[in-house]
């Protein structure tokens, strides 16, 4: 009984490393669903939690510490290194508002090149203000021209895809991916001539999910830093 216990504790933090481990990058490389990673990524912290109650377990009897701590312990160190990502995911959505589609102009919103994507409208607006109140156009003492090449060099710099753009309308348009997920966010960029120079716009719009945690504001944030 006591080495099935602690069989199945080592097991149960070995799977949901395993499991943690795939669940990003197999929706990055479409080996499965986003739905399914998503799954799979909450899945790693459950079998985590399991773990972690087995190994406590296993620890606390006499007759189980006397086959040796060594292996419970270092499960128990995985199952927790295991946990801290699921959470920290939980604790960013809980820290700012159910929204995927933040600009720095919420009344006339950039538009992108390649497909129309409406802006889910004043609901949103409000939210975004509450919670960024900081994003913010960025006004450059420059021609528009001049302008809009150094709009275009911060996209680059800041590794997205430009996959349009177009300096008669002063209008570019990126793709960039998250981190763990490889989900796909889509950027425009509106430059335009303003007194005494130029105005630079972003907007940041996810293609999945309704809370992107932050990810859009912290993308425009980090832009209109390498812009200045």
């Amino acid at each position: 009984m006591l080495a099935a216990l602690r069989a199945l504790a080592l097991l149960a933090a070995a799977v949901a490393l395993v499991l943690l481990a795939l669940s990003g990058p197999l929706v990055r490389f479409d080996i499965w669903s986003y739905r399914v990673g998503l799954a799979v990524f909450r899945w790693s912290a459950y079998l985590a939690m399991a773990a972690g109650v087995l190994c406590v377990l296993v620890l606390a009897l006499p007759a189980a510490r006397r086959r040796g701590i060594a292996a419970p312990i270092v499960a128990l160190l995985v199952a927790l290194a295991v946990l801290y990502a699921p959470l920290q995911f939980q604790r960013q959505a809980r820290a700012v508002p159910p929204i995927n589609d933040i600009t720095t102009d919420t009344d006339n919103p950039p538009r992108y090149m390649t497909t129309e994507r409406r802006y889910p409208g004043p609901q949103f607006a409000q939210q975004q203000r509450a919670a960024y109140p900081d994003i913010a156009p960025v006004l450059l003492a420059l021609p528009r021209r001049e302008a809009f090449a150094r709009a275009l060099t911060a996209a680059q710099a800041m590794g997205w895809e430009v996959v349009g753009r177009d300096p008669a309308s002063g209008t570019i348009e990126a793709v960039d991916s998250t981190r763990w997920f490889g989900f796909k966010d889509d950027i425009a960029v509106r430059v335009s001539a303003t007194p005494p120079g130029s105005r630079i716009d972003v907007r940041s719009k996810s293609r999945v999910g309704r809370s992107d945690l932050g990810t859009n504001a912290r993308r425009i944030r980090a832009y209109l830093q390498q812009l200045k």
